[in-house]
């Protein structure tokens, strides 16, 4: 079925790097792990204790989008189809959204900010409750979601740039991107931080990434127009398939144009998140996490996520798909 879909992808001529070399996975584990070498040491012991099971369910949410109807929304906000940047159309509480624009209206174009926050309490129940469980499971799937809203086609109607003759952008700039240059960024990002004001921090991250929008957008349809065309893409051997994605050569100078954007928004994502889990400790009082041990799944945890793995594998994504 995978391969069959990869297959279709192709023949549509989409980018088509294999899921798990996404934002998705590749930089959601990475930035997972290294968001736990920014935190304090009353809390980086109990996390790198459980350093793994951080890093494997960063990506738990993606594979939800196969299995949950309702998951696909909490990943992005178009929020550029209400009104133009700073956005200041849109209620920044949810209550007084809903009011403006209906719940309905919220979910089609994507509800991550507000769906952020409603984590983030999670995440302070859960220390407060000393649940090891809770806390890993809730903190991983923050991680994931305050990832996707660093990305800035996760806060735009043109979200794979089909709206501008771009269609596989998007699968360009989280994925082939960082899939090529990865390995050498710098993740020594300094200490977490408290947050003051954790509605008006997730705010500001989606704001800075709708502002870079236009950059994204603008800088590779100038470079398509300049580069050779016979150049823009290769081929490459991704699994059983040779499969075309864009050449070492086209990504190099786009990144250099857009002077390492990914590589600056992904070292912005670790600090950040850090300092989210660190405040979402400090705001649950701080608890004495040392009695706390390292989890392992029981054998129920482990057969659901067996069957979650089974629907991301032979699925279909239940919502929009930002690849599309």
């Amino acid at each position: 079925m995978k391969h069959l879909l990869l297959i279709l992808l192709f023949v549509l001529g989409l980018n088509v790097l294999t899921t798990e070399a996404s934002w998705g996975f590749w930089a959601h584990k990475r930035i997972n792990r290294v968001a736990v070498f920014t935190l304090p040491t009353e809390l980086i012991g109990f996390f790198k204790e459980n350093l793994e099971y951080v890093t494997q369910h960063a990506v738990d949410p993606d594979k939800r989008r196969y299995a949950v109807e309702d998951e696909a929304p909490k990943h992005y906000i178009d929020i550029d189809h209400y009104c133009e940047w700073p956005h200041t159309c849109v209620p920044r509480k949810w209550e007084d959204a809903v009011e403006v624009f209906t719940e309905d209206t919220l979910k089609k174009y994507g509800t991550s900010p507000w769906n952020l926050e409603k984590e983030y309490r999670k995440m302070v129940n859960a220390f407060k409750a000393k649940d090891s469980r809770r806390i890993l499971k809730y903190c991983s799937d923050f991680g994931h979601y305050v990832g996707d809203l660093h990305v800035p086609l996760h806060t735009t109607l043109n979200y794979n740039g089909q709206l501008s003759g771009q269609k596989g952008i998007h699968g360009f700039w989280e994925s082939r991107i960082p899939e090529l240059f990865g390995e050498d960024y710098d993740y020594f990002v300094g200490r977490a931080e408290y947050i003051e004001d954790v509605p008006g921090k997730i705010w500001e991250i989606v704001l800075s990434s709708s502002a870079a929008v236009d950059s994204v957008l603008s800088f590779e349809a100038n470079l398509t127009e300049e580069f050779p065309a016979d150049q823009k893409f290769s081929f490459e051997d991704r699994g059983e398939l040779n499969m075309q994605t864009y050449s070492f050569e086209f990504s190099d100078e786009y990144n250099k144009m857009m002077d390492d954007m990914s590589h600056r928004r992904l070292r912005m994502t670790v600090i950040n998140l850090g300092s989210f889990w660190y405040s979402a400790w400090v705001d649950a009082g701080s608890p004495d996490l040392t009695e706390l041990m390292t989890i392992e799944l029981t054998e129920e945890e482990l057969e659901k996520q067996k069957e979650l793995d089974k629907q991301f594998r032979n699925g279909k994504i239940k919502g929009r798909d930002h690849w599309e």
